[in-house]
């Protein structure tokens, strides 16, 4: 998830669309949350990991 939002943030910021631009932010964002929640070890939607 981290890796698409980045890829969709770069495409956005590259075209100038600003709705894949945002789209990237918030999946980048969410893709980070989880990562952090993941590694303090909170199980997150009832999985301990996520890879």
């Amino acid at each position: 998830m981290i890796i698409l939002g980045l890829i969709l943030l770069l495409i956005g910021w590259l075209t100038g669309l600003s709705l894949l631009y945002y789209i990237g932010g918030i999946l980048l964002v969410v893709g980070l949350v989880l990562l952090v929640l993941g590694s303090v070890g909170r199980p997150v939607g009832g999985r301990k990991v996520w890879f």
